[in-house]
């Protein structure tokens, strides 16, 4: 009995031969992975439908689909495996400057107008683009990591899109048409990461404990 118990353990927490050493995927570690690609989901899919609204209905609605985007994005953000603690916490850092940019916008605006006030005057986008940085650098760590093409997509046209509102390079029906691709985007990289093992988004243990201890051995 205690054998099967112990063999079902080593089965539902494989172990890996890391680059310093030996590491386990615990159940703690799935449901982290879980989580970050459910709530990657549901922010490819606040993405797409608020843009589908603000395109379809028109923008005074649309603003309703940022809480559940920047919710998920956050939780993401919480639940994503980053061995390079100052990247993780840069990412965390944009998104709650993001956050507070799209309230303060709220507040000037009213709800109802921020993606009028947003096409009307482009300098807002320095408020609420660090919401996208965040995103865009989910895209880059998941390119990094396993080269999905959507991954790239998204990562090169988030900025281009916001900057090139911001310049006046690009206009407003342009920029909606990139950040709607981006959306979809969005949406493929998270559906596809679901049919990929755990281990893969958690990466080389090995390496983070390496890094842990290079810094606490700094620290002291």
């Amino acid at each position: 009995m205690t054998t099967n118990i112990k063999a079902t353990a080593e089965q539902s927490e494989p172990c890996f031969e890391g680059v310093y050493g030996p590491y386990c995927i615990t159940l703690q570690d799935q449901q982290e992975v879980q989580r970050y690609r459910i709530c990657l989901l549901i922010c490819g899919l606040s993405f797409s439908a608020g843009l589908g609204q603000w395109i379809l209905a028109g923008p005074q609605l649309a603003p309703l689909w940022l809480l559940p985007l920047a919710l998920s994005l956050g939780l993401a953000l919480r639940w994503i495996h980053i061995y390079l603690r100052p990247l993780h916490q840069a990412l965390q850092l944009f998104w709650a400057a993001g956050c507070i940019g799209w309230l303060v916008l709220a507040i000037q605006a009213g709800p109802s107008e921020i993606f009028n006030a947003l096409e009307s005057q482009p300098l807002w986008t320095l408020a609420i683009g660090p919401l996208f940085a965040a995103l865009a650098g989910i895209g880059f760590k998941e390119f990094f990591c396993f080269r999905r093409p959507e991954a790239i997509g998204l990562t090169l046209l988030l900025p281009v899109a916001l900057l090139g509102h911001l310049s006046g390079l690009i206009g407003g029906p342009a920029a909606i048409s990139m950040m709607a691709i981006c959306s979809a985007l969005l949406v493929l990289l998270a559906l596809r990461k679901f049919g990929m093992e755990a281990a893969a988004d958690v990466g080389d243990k090995s390496v983070f404990a390496y890094l842990e201890d290079l810094r606490k051995a700094k620290s002291t």
